[in-house]
């Protein structure tokens, strides 16, 4: 999978150096030519010294084939119209910006931009949101310590029962979506084609849940 990350700095190297080492192609982008040149060796040459908003920079680093793109510059602002760029001119699948001020939040809920905020998201967590394409986060309470996360049925699901992908106080299902409708179920629900579901879940046991889905 192929990511850009806007902003080298401490944040989106971790990012950089955390998707590399999924198996997964980053490419950085910095204004600070420094910056780029103080990277790790096996990021630098994956970096280009440009500004974000600039087109040819953007499509040298590869966003028009990109997979997903993280806004991390050191400004909200720029963050924000970063995010917005590259889903709806470029259409990238998957966007996350980094919050400094908590003030700021609802800006980019507005938005419907994926928040990255640095006191409750480390970089093997950012790297999950970007590269993960089953379970699509819809949100984050708290400082991040929980997510409303929703996926599709497959089909070694069907006929289960909502109990069997609980985990008291790590996963819990909340809703499901079945036929236009969306209900709060029971442990003994059983899941039917087409249903949509929604999860809370500890963002400590995400990979927890994402094992239990692959084991079904």
């Amino acid at each position: 999978m192929k990511y850009v990350i806007i902003g080298c700095g401490g944040m989106g190297a971790e990012l950089a150096l955390a998707l590399r080492r999924g198996g997964h192609d980053a490419t950085l982008v910095d204004r600070d030519r420094e910056a780029v040149e103080g990277l790790d060796p096996s990021l630098r040459s994956r970096a280009i010294v440009g500004t974000g908003f600039d087109r040819e920079v953007l499509t040298r680093a590869g966003i028009e084939q990109a997979d997903g793109l993280a806004a991390m510059t050191d400004r909200d602002e720029t963050n924000v119209i970063l995010a917005r760029l590259a889903r709806t001119v470029f259409r990238v699948p998957k966007v996350v910006a980094r919050l400094h001020d908590p003030r700021n939040e609802d800006l980019y809920r507005r938005f419907g931009i994926q928040i990255a905020a640095p006191i409750a998201w480390a970089a093997n967590r950012l790297a999950d949101l970007l590269s993960y394409s089953e379970l699509d986060a819809v949100a984050s309470l708290g400082n991040g310590q929980v997510e409303i996360v929703q996926f599709a049925v497959p089909a070694l699901l069907e006929g289960r029962k909502a109990g069997s992908i609980s985990v008291p106080g790590e996963v819990q299902v909340i809703a499901i979506s079945r036929s236009g409708l969306t209900f709060i179920p029971s442990p003994e629900t059983v899941f039917q084609r087409d249903d949509t579901v929604h999860i809370a879940v500890s963002t400590a046991s995400s990979k927890r849940l994402r094992a239990m889905l692959e084991l079904m």
